[in-house]
């Protein structure tokens, strides 16, 4: 009866694992990360590997291929994120001239 709950539920999660491509995406266009939370993500990111490592051990892809997704998601998001910060922090004439080469 309740087959179509694992499939719908890790589709779902597919869906929810691309959602922080939306906060990478302004944050790309913003040229900015202030407003994000990167240690929010960075105890997000550990939990998705936790699950992906107990879908591993009882072989279920439904587990599995979210969360994978959803890691790798997250750690985009994180380095994006420290990548604007540490480019914002660098003194602006080093910035202009970085954007010269």
């Amino acid at each position: 009866m309740f087959e179509w709950i694992g499939p719908a539920a890790s589709a779902w999660g597919l869906v929810m694992a691309l959602a922080p491509v939306l906060q990478v995406l302004r944050m790309l266009r913003r040229r900015s990360s202030e407003d994000v939370s990167v240690g929010y993500f960075c105890l997000l990111v550990p939990g998705f590997l936790l699950w992906v490592g107990y879908g591993l051990s009882t072989g279920d892809v439904f587990l599995i291929l979210p969360n994978a997704l959803a890691a790798a998601t997250g750690a985009c998001l994180i380095a994006v994120a420290v990548w604007l910060r540490r480019d914002a922090a660098r003194p602006r004439d080093l910035q202009a001239a970085g954007s010269h080469h």
